[in-house]
């Protein structure tokens, strides 16, 4: 009796241990997705496969809008009458250009398409304070403090958009680090507003 009673508590053991295992994988998923969880973290820029349309429209559109950011920081970075306007321009290029490279891998992970050459994706082309080609050519031949006035408030504007574009990537996505990203986005960018105000109030 004690060898079955032995047996029992074994198999009891191991029929637990193979639940537990089973459930592990994701608290918030069925059983029948613990296969698809694995890869999540098989890479050290792994991002959650869990994403929707928001997510989508807020990576590729946020891809094309720091492409433009940092276009307008490349000329400032020349042009600026400034260190302080071209040390600004260099912190938001550092910062931006890694953040695409983040969420084009995102995309990859996720099996969508990289943004369209000059698309703002769902967002409408031009929109969220995207500089025109017009203002793109007025800001290049600009001199002096003027180019300074110009680039700040260009800016100021751009981030605004951004700002805007991210508060909705946090109230309708569902991929937790396109969320984190666009807060961090909210917040950095905010700073950098406040700090471009104090700029032109300076010139």
């Amino acid at each position: 009796m004690r060898n079955y009673a032995r047996i029992g508590v074994a198999s009891g053991a191991i029929a637990l241990s193979l639940t537990l295992a089973a459930c592990g994988g994701n608290s918030t998923s069925s059983t029948s997705s613990t296969a698809t969880t694995a890869p999540r973290t098989s890479t050290s820029t792994s991002v959650d496969a869990t994403h929707n349309a928001a997510d989508v429209s807020f990576t590729q559109s946020m891809i094309v809008h720091h492409q433009g950011a940092i276009q307008m920081a490349q000329v400032a970075e020349k042009q600026a009458s400034t260190q302080q306007v071209k040390d600004l321009a260099k912190r938001i290029e550092a910062a931006q250009g890694p953040e695409i490279d983040e969420m084009t891998s995102w995309l990859k992970a996720w099996g969508e398409p990289g943004p369209a050459s000059g698309s703002m994706g769902n967002m409408g082309s031009g929109a969220m304070g995207m500089m025109t080609d017009e203002q793109m050519n007025q800001l290049m031949g600009a001199q002096g403090t003027n180019f300074d006035r110009m680039f700040l408030e260009m800016m100021t504007i751009h981030h605004q958009g951004a700002i805007e574009m991210a508060k909705t990537e946090q109230a309708n996505g569902s991929n937790p680090q396109a969320k984190a990203l666009a807060q961090s986005i909210e917040t950095s960018q905010t700073a950098e507003v406040t700090e471009m105000a104090q700029m032109l109030k300076n010139l």
